[in-house]
This record gives C-alpha cells, structure tokens and sequence, in this order.
C-alpha cells in the first residue's frame, strides 16, 4: 500500500537529525559533490528544519538545490580561485561552487583571519544560494566570535523599489551572530523583505491564504492568495511594509546588502540597465550570488573574558524582562531556535508527511535508502 493512501498528508512524523544530514549528504555525493563538501552543505540545509526555519529546510532539496545540479547551475567540482589577499581581507572567485558549502569555507576563513588580525573578511562571487544564513555565522560564535554575512541574490529580480513598478532586488537576507555568554548564542537571520519567498510558497503548499503585509498588487492594495507571487500580480513588500510604516528602511537595508554583497565582489546585481526593459514582474536568474562573510574576534581587541561576562549580562538580562500577561518568556534571535534545536535533537525533526514522501521520491530516483521515521512515527 502506498504511503499516500496510509496517512494524511498534514500528518507529521519524527526522524533523526543524524538520519536526515546522512540521507542529504548521499544525494549530494550522488549528484557529483565531495564527501566533505556534500556532508556540510547537508548539514547546512537540515539545519531549517532542526531550527524550525522549514521554508529553508529539506524543502528546498528538490525545489531549489537538486534543480541547480540539474540545469548546470551550480558546479559539484568547482575550485574557488582566491583573487586577492590582503591577510585581513580576502576576496574569491567561487567558481559556481555550492553556496550551503562555500558559505561555511568563507565564514571559517574570516574567523581565521580574526583571530589574527581582530577582525577578517571575505568577499565572494560567483556562488548559488547558501540556504540558512543564521547556520554559517553561528560557525564564528561557537569560536567566541561576532559573525555576519550578507548575501545578495545575484541577477535575481523579485521585489521593487517603494514607488515602482519593475522589480529590481532579490530578498537580500543577512546575518549576524555574537555569543551571549552562558545563554544561546544570539543569531539574527532575516531577509530585508518582509518575509522570505520560501514562506510565501509554504503557505500555498498548505492551501493558506497569507496575512496583509506580505503581498500587495499594482495599486497597493493587500494580496492574501500566496500564489499571486508566482503568478505575478502578487508583489513582495519591503520589511516594514509600505512607505509611511518604514518601507524605506527594508529598501536601504536591501540596497546595503547588494552594496556589501555584490558590489564589494564584483558579483551580479539585479539592477541592470536591462531590467529596465522588463514587464515589472520577476525577473533574471539567481546566478552569481555574491555575499560577504565578516568575522570580529573580540578577544583580539579586549579582555575576551570581560566581553564574555558583558555579553552574559547582556542576553541574560533580555531572558530575565518580564513578560506581558499571556505571553511566553521574553528571548531574543537565536534563542528560540536553540531550544528547538536541543528538542529535536532529542525527540527527532518533526517532517511533514508531504515531505517525506518527497524525500522517499528522491531516494527511488538516485536509488538510495529513503531517510526512516523514528519507531512509533511510521
């Protein structure tokens, strides 16, 4: 009997982490990627659903990563060329190299670099898509160090200037993470969008209509059918929504990270004088995503135990403001997903029976074991 007909498809079963990164890590090792190579970036992807961020979780293994490979996108052998080296700044040719991968090789140099000289940076070209940001600078935090990347979207145009009617910037997230001390490390990952494009797309798969905010038409007016985005008539709005609530801040924070990202390294912009010529709607290609990985290494500069014990002051007593009534505990980014972490490492990653009937699809096409639901989830 089919998987289909013995369970619901909003069902949700529990795997092993370690069971869901050593399924990942076969798929990209079969599409051509090193061992080495393949278990990061598998690592790195798993790490949406270990942390809850679903949208940028195994979701994306055959929407966005396995279509890569397979259009030639991305390039399973790629030898990154380091273009220039100024020992605390370095910059690199990616060569098309997975960004789940390079994201991780680029944020460790820069903590290299920092604990040298205070401080490293890397700057990249010619990447594809990094998947969790939050997963690469947590890298510099667990090494006492303050990490952040911002990421562009290469030639990608999806969301328009406040006021204008072509689309001319991709979702343009960044990161930053810092330890805090005794507590979870403080990790903010966010898209200069008001939401990511990934949430919009879950919310279809799950047949939701999205709040106000998200999706607005032509005129300005509120979108709440998720598909209008593919469709085109459903336009992504900058963080702070429109103009008059801060709309111009989720722009020039956008236009900072296509400044940081891409121009730095050279890498693809979307705007182009071509786009110009567009109908407004989406356009270009995620190609060439350029980012920028910066390290800060506190201990080079300070007492690093004076900043260790600061920061535990810090974060400790964001955890300790008291809440408003009926609501749960005061934290902070990062927080949240840490205790999620530490659950489903415990008790497994919850994988909604859609998915996993995905990932069983994948694992009969590349002839591969399906990744097992723990016992008593099956």
């Amino acid at each position: 009997m089919s998987t289909l007909t013995t369970r619901t498809q909003s069902a949700v079963i529990r795997i092993a982490h370690d069971e869901l990164v050593d399924f990942a890590t076969r798929v990209f090792v079969e599409r051509g990627l090193p061992a080495d190579r393949a278990r990061v970036s598998a690592e790195a992807l798993c790490h949406g659903d270990l942390t809850g961020v679903t949208s940028h979780g195994l979701t994306n293994l055959s929407r966005l990563y396995l279509k890569l490979f397979e259009d030639g996108r991305v390039n399973p052998a790629a030898e990154p060329v380091v273009k220039a080296d100024r020992g605390a700044a370095v910059l690199i040719d990616a060569d098309r190299a997975l960004g789940l991968w390079m994201a991780t090789e680029a944020m460790q140099l820069a903590a290299e670099r920092a604990a040298r000289y205070g401080v490293g940076l890397v700057s990249v070209s010619n990447s594809t898509h990094l998947g969790c940001l939050g997963f690469h600078t947590a890298h510099a935090a667990d090494q006492q160090m303050i990490g952040v990347i911002a990421s562009n979207c290469g030639g990608q145009r999806i969301i328009r200037p406040p006021g204008g009617l072509t689309a001319m910037l991709g979702t343009n997230p960044f990161s930053i993470a810092s330890p805090a001390g005794r507590n979870h490390p403080f990790v903010l990952d966010m898209s200069t969008t008001v939401v990511p494009t990934g949430k919009v797309r879950a919310m279809e798969r799950a047949g939701r209509d999205i709040p106000d905010g998200w999706l607005e038409d032509d005129a300005g007016r509120p979108v709440n059918d998720p598909a209008a985005f593919d469709r085109g008539d459903g336009h992504l709005m900058w963080l702070g929504g429109a103009p008059e609530t801060g709309g111009y801040k989720g722009y020039g924070l956008g236009l900072l990270v296509e400044v940081l990202a891409a121009l730095v390294p050279g890498a693809g912009t979307g705007p182009v004088p071509a786009a110009l010529d567009g109908d407004g709607g989406p356009g270009g290609r995620d190609d060439d995503i350029g980012f920028l990985a910066l390290a800060i290494a506190p201990g080079a500069l300070r007492s690093g135990e004076d900043f260790d014990a600061q920061a535990d002051a810090l974060f400790g007593t964001l955890l300790g403001c008291p809440p408003r009534a009926g609501q749960d505990q005061v934290s902070y980014p990062g927080w949240p997903e840490a205790e999620r972490s530490v659950e489903h490492r415990r008790s497994g990653v919850p994988v909604s029976a859609a998915l996993h009937d995905e990932l069983v699809g994948i694992a009969r096409q590349l002839d591969l074991s399906p990744p097992t639901p723990l016992e008593g989830n099956r």
